[in-house]
């Protein structure tokens, strides 16, 4: 929230804050699943060798693939910020490269959530905010969209 209390402007509040849902993450999990499976495989059922130590190799490889899939999406996270104020929708993503939207709610004509069957099971989706002559892209992946389109639409 740095970047928001910085450019608040004299009697604006924030209404809610929104975040980027932990699904950003599952990439990475499932393939460090895999390899742990492959190499738990590859150590118990595989005879010493060159095929045993070609999938211990891959399960290694897929790991640290992983882990920068992990460390790509945590730096995602913690450089987006979404907020609704008391004046307007704030949307802030990046940190060396910085990309802001603003929209003042009076602007705002609909917003939209899309949500998956996996999105609804687990709480996140996608907002798109319309407003007067211009549309968002959609804020992808964000938890708890209809409580974000209830804290727009009820302004």
């Amino acid at each position: 929230m740095a970047y928001l209390d910085k450019i608040l402007q004299p009697g604006e509040t924030v209404v809610a804050m929104g975040r980027l849902h932990w699904v950003l993450y599952l990439g990475a999990l499932l393939m460090a699943v895999a390899a742990l499976i492959i190499a738990a495989v590859a150590g118990a059922a595989m005879p010493r060798g060159g095929a045993q130590y070609a999938a211990l190799g891959l399960a290694g490889l897929l790991l640290v693939i992983a882990f920068f899939q992990f460390v790509s999406q945590w730096l995602v996270v913690i450089t987006t910020e979404y907020a609704v104020t008391t004046r307007r929708v704030i949307v802030k993503r990046g940190f060396f490269s910085l990309h802001t939207v603003e929209m003042s709610l009076d602007k705002i004509e609909s917003v939209d959530v899309d949500q998956s069957v996996l999105g609804r099971m687990l709480g996140y989706g996608a907002v798109t905010i319309h407003g007067i002559g211009a549309r968002w892209d959609p804020l992808p992946n964000l938890a708890d969209p209809l409580s974000f389109r209830q804290a727009i639409t009820l302004r």
